[in-house]
């Protein structure tokens, strides 16, 4: 059995009438109301626009060559602990 969401949300968009003509052609050819075609065609492209933010492929060389750089102990910058020494701006005081 399908759940059915229930949608609370409202997007308002502009468009040209040849724009919407077209997605309401679209939509008829798949039989399904305009909100829901371009919902989900909406949906799907985000969802590729945020794919390469969530998940990435390496070969398994590299794979284990970032498993290695996750595994080894960090390195030692002095610069940066030094850095990390000095009084911040936002603090208005001294660091230890």
């Amino acid at each position: 059995m399908l759940t059915r969401t229930t949608r609370t949300e409202k997007l308002d968009l502009r468009l040209t009438a040849q724009a919407k003509y077209t997605l309401a052609a679209a939509a008829q050819a798949q039989r399904r109301s305009l909100s829901d075609f371009v919902l989900e065609s909406a949906l799907g492209r985000a969802e590729e626009a945020l794919a390469d933010r969530r998940v990435f492929q390496l070969s398994p060389e590299k794979w284990d060559a970032f498993i290695a750089a996750l595994d080894a102990p960090p390195r030692d910058l002095p610069q940066l602990r030094k850095l990390l020494k000095e009084p911040s701006v936002f603090s208005g005081g001294k660091r230890a």
